[in-house]
């Protein structure tokens, strides 16, 4: 896709992601999905490979979701590239529907793995990545995570391991947003310098944007430096797109009424009519 594609793309995930939130008449992760939207319309757009009428090809991609809360970002990107339906998106946090609050492990579906206890994406990715060297085979494995996230030890383990074992056919992406459930994430942990942290512990490391698509194209698509796993460190709004929910963290989780979802649609450039809702 080119940059005005991936453009397109990025207005009707965020489009989606409100019309499903209002229609679900339930709370909904909604600051952390609309912050990855402009990542995540570009790895489904133009980066990621992928069938999605065959969502076990062997060669595809590798996407793990590691800040499952972050699942409206990951679902409406499916959405927008084919690899699930209008049908099954619907179902959104429906009973018995395949897609709920977190990724649930189906491969038939595109989810590589579950999540929702957070800081355990980037060991399941380093796993797949080794694999993937060891066995001779060329995918690539992209693990998207949060910062607030990283207050868990777990992910500085793999953040060690993954340089130590120079692979550089796995890429991390870091949702910059500065905001966690229980608040301001620089209050909780201040991590100061992300950047500098990943690069200290052998990382290839691209600090980006992460709502300027032509930064994010380039950050993937840089000459990666050998043996060393790659991260983006993305600066980002949470709740990116709707002026009242942008930096306002009771939009971390939270319930979209008919009032605030036809403000949300008129700052899109949108209106209810003509979306069945």
């Amino acid at each position: 896709m080119e940059l005005t594609e991936i453009q397109n793309m990025a207005k009707t995930m965020r489009h989606k992601i409100l019309e499903i939130s209002h229609v679900c008449n339930q709370s909904a992760h909604l600051g952390g999905g609309l912050s990855m939207v402009e990542i995540m319309a570009v790895l489904y757009g133009r980066i990621l490979r992928y069938k999605p009428n065959n969502p076990r090809w062997e060669n595809r991609d590798r996407f793990i979701l590691s800040k499952g809360h972050g699942v409206l970002g990951y679902f409406s990107a499916m959405l927008v590239s084919g690899v699930i339906d209008e049908e099954t998106y619907k179902t959104f946090k429906t009973n018995e529907s395949d897609l709920i609050a977190h990724p649930v492990m189906n491969l038939d579906l595109g989810i590589e793995s579950s999540n929702g206890s957070l800081g355990h994406g980037l060991s399941m990715g380093i796993g797949i990545a080794l694999a993937a060297k060891k066995k001779q085979r060329d995918f690539n494995v992209y693990v998207y995570m949060g910062d607030g996230e990283c207050n868990e030890g777990s992910v500085w383990e793999a953040v060690m391991s993954a340089a130590q074992l120079g692979l550089d056919n796995l890429t991390a992406i870091v949702d910059y947003n500065k905001l966690q459930s229980d608040g301001d994430a620089r209050q909780i942990i201040d991590f100061a310098d992300f950047a500098g942290k990943f690069k200290s512990f052998g990382w290839d490391v691209k600090e980006i944007d992460g709502h300027e698509i032509a930064q994010v194209v380039d950050a993937f698509e840089s000459p990666r430096e050998p043996s060393r796993p790659r991260v983006l460190v993305a600066h980002t709004i949470k709740g990116k797109g709707v002026s009242f929910m942008e930096n306002n963290n009771e939009w971390h989780h939270n319930r979209l009424t008919k009032a605030n979802y036809e403000l949300a649609l008129a700052e899109l450039g949108l209106s209810l009519e003509g979306t069945g809702v």
